[in-house]
């Protein structure tokens, strides 16, 4: 897998589809390639990185943060204290369990549904995929167009690749029907 695809899709992803976002907060053992992507907007954009555990999260102000990227494990703790930083119009992007997982996918989904309007997975460009939950905008009708095209130094993601991203075989929208919300 290259890693700065990777890098990429959890980032800009969500970037591109806040209309502002000022406060990203970043949950990760292995922040530093989402860091550099972050650094990569004119956009005065604040960055706060807590290391991948629980604990840490219990100490994270409430409704501070436009965006959260988190590689924790997701249960409903955790999807609980993501919810309470957001502010009102916040998402979040989260790992989850391959698609083929549907059991565990069904039940991370159906407990972000609780807190967002918008529920999606999406394509990270190496064979996974990520979760989308946005309390206001749809990461594929709410995309900000020049934003995606104006980030310099980019190796993957463009405004073409962002809603493609989010595109899902029929078997995916049949298993998941009525637990995905677009």
């Amino acid at each position: 897998m290259k890693e700065f695809i990777y890098n990429e899709m959890m980032v800009h992803v969500p970037l591109c589809t806040h209309k502002e976002p000022k406060n990203v907060l970043i949950i990760s053992s292995n922040a530093a390639g989402f860091v550099a992507e972050v650094q990569k907007y004119m956009e005065d954009i604040n960055c706060d990185v807590i290391s991948a555990e629980m604990g840490l999260l219990r100490e994270v102000e409430d409704n501070k943060y436009d965006v959260v990227i988190s590689e924790l494990e997701n249960d409903a703790a955790v999807l609980a204290h993501i919810n309470r930083v957001l502010n009102e119009e916040g998402l979040c992007v989260v790992k989850h369990p391959r698609l083929d997982d549907v059991e565990a996918n069904k039940n991370i989904m159906q407990i972000l549904g609780k807190y967002a309007k918008i529920v999606m997975p999406y394509n990270l460009g190496n064979c996974t995929t990520a979760l989308l939950a946005s309390k206001e905008y749809h990461p594929t009708a709410d995309i900000i167009l020049n934003r995606a095209d104006l980030i310099d130094g980019l190796e993957y993601y463009n405004s073409d690749v962002h809603p493609a991203a989010f595109a899902m075989g029929n078997y995916i929208k049949k298993e998941y029907l009525g637990i995905i919300k677009n």
